[in-house]
């Protein structure tokens, strides 16, 4: 039965090291079972909801993956984008959770139709490997100052330069709305117990990633999340039962708004979503592929096409079960070191993410300043693709440079995109060079700046 569905001959394996292998990867990135609710959670979702949305999204489109293209690859809600879905749902500030899982499904049928007509593997190779990589290092930099934020090592405070003082640092939640020139930012101080404890954990995590610990991330949410009880961050309430499935009374599957993701006229961030997911995708399909040796010496393969259409459907999945945009994790080269070769190494990972269903009693216990040095850790090694970049080439590296500081400093994945696709064909037709420039990249050019010159209008 395993041979005919996975050829496990073939591939130079078997069931034992496929499953060890599944499980390797589970361990990798199951801490996004935890993160991901308390990133959602700051758009007024319930956690158990987003839980729940995480481990069946997860656990599906990966046993997809695993059935219709028999490559080891695991899927889940993916970071970066997670963090931008909470940034523009924001609750009270930002349009509401329902509009954003719309713009999501949206995004996850555009990637259908992009990869059904091809013009989805057009994209990936019309945009220069320096704005690729700097959108990585950009969403990194993003990625890791919400991590600062939860753990309120970073305290933003309205009005006048003044420095706070210890007592006002001290006290959690110092984060204002924020104005024009009318903020501030100051390190947060060591008496606040969110503070103290996010530290701690990121210490651990740190110490972990060091030894080169499997799990690494998933192991220093859970340890701080227990240090966290006697010091009061981590809240126990009474009668708790660890293991008991979500509350499916308030789940959010199927609550997508489309009519007002159509009528809010958020193309933006429908682009948004489609942009950074298109190459992150390309980029993690193709290297944990590679590391598996299923691409041939052109780095192609008869099943990356169909990988594609299983990740697109995954977007829109996700979307309908209530969480951000689902795409190929590169944890998956964990289980791959592990010798996992085939799709039973993605079935194995897939039914772990829906076993994993009995621990949402345990996810809902689980405080921001847990997961917020997963965040910060997950944003250095996004920041590693920096080294591909060549600085020393003004016109690659000047774009670059724009894409990786706006996504922070502006709050906005988009922004970034946008001045380093406008900035790389401008530096280009100046300096005589635009043969270097994929013809698509014009048409992405004054796509982007017709975008913002209607904004400028209303």
């Amino acid at each position: 039965m395993l041979e005919k569905l996975f050829q496990l001959r073939q591939y130079h394996t078997n069931a034992r090291t496929e499953v060890i292998a599944g499980l390797t990867t589970f361990m990798t990135m199951a801490y996004i079972l935890f993160l991901n609710p308390n990133i959602l959670a700051a758009t007024g979702m319930d956690k158990n909801a987003v839980f729940f949305a995480t481990a069946v999204s997860a656990g599906l489109v990966t046993i997809a993956m695993g059935l219709l293209v028999n490559y080891p690859i695991a899927l889940a809600p993916g970071m970066g984008l997670n963090a931008y879905f909470a940034t523009v749902a924001a609750q009270h500030v930002g349009m509401p959770w329902q509009v954003a899982l719309g713009a999501v499904f949206i995004s996850g049928i555009l990637f259908i139709l992009l990869t059904v007509t091809r013009i989805r593997q057009l994209l990936v190779v019309a945009v220069p490997n320096s704005i690729k990589r700097a959108i990585i290092v950009g969403i990194g930099l993003f990625i890791t100052m919400l991590g600062l934020k939860m753990a309120e090592f970073m305290v933003i405070k309205a009005g006048p330069v003044i420095p706070p003082t210890m007592e006002a640092l001290s006290q959690p939640g110092g984060i204002a709305t924020l104005r024009f020139f009318e903020w501030n930012i100051f390190l947060g101080s060591f008496a606040n117990p969110t503070t103290l404890l996010a530290l701690t954990g990121l210490v651990i995590s740190a110490l972990l990633m060091a030894k080169r610990i499997k799990g690494a991330l998933l192991l220093g949410i859970i340890l701080t999340t227990l240090i966290g009880i006697p010091l009061g961050v981590t809240q126990i309430p009474a009668n708790f039962q660890p293991f008991a499935l979500p509350d499916f009374s308030r789940l959010a599957v199927g609550k997508l708004d489309l009519a007002g993701a159509l009528n809010m006229g958020i193309w933006t961030v429908v682009f948004t979503f489609t942009f950074v997911e298109l190459f992150d995708t390309f980029g993690t399909l193709v290297g944990t592929a590679g590391k598996a040796g299923l691409l041939d010496e052109n780095g192609q393969s008869p099943r990356l096409g169909r990988a594609m259409l299983v990740d697109a459907c995954g977007v829109a999945f996700g979307a309908l079960m209530g969480t951000s945009t689902v795409t190929a994790y590169i944890e998956s080269a964990a289980g791959i070191s592990e010798g996992g070769r085939t799709g039973l190494t993605a079935v194995t990972t897939g039914v772990l993410f829906l076993l994993a269903l009995i621990l949402a009693p345990i996810a809902g216990l689980i405080p921001g300043a847990a997961t917020a040095p997963a965040l910060i850790i997950v944003g250095l090694l996004m920041a590693q693709a920096i080294k591909g970049i060549d600085f020393e080439d003004f016109t690659e590296g000047m774009p670059a440079f724009l894409t990786i500081v706006l996504m922070p400093f502006t709050g906005s994945i988009a922004n970034g995109i946008a001045a380093g696709i406008i900035f790389y064909t401008l530096l280009k037709l100046i300096s005589g060079r635009t043969r270097e420039v994929h013809w698509l990249m014009w048409i992405l050019t004054v796509l982007v700046l017709a975008r913002y010159l209607f904004l400028a209008e209303h």
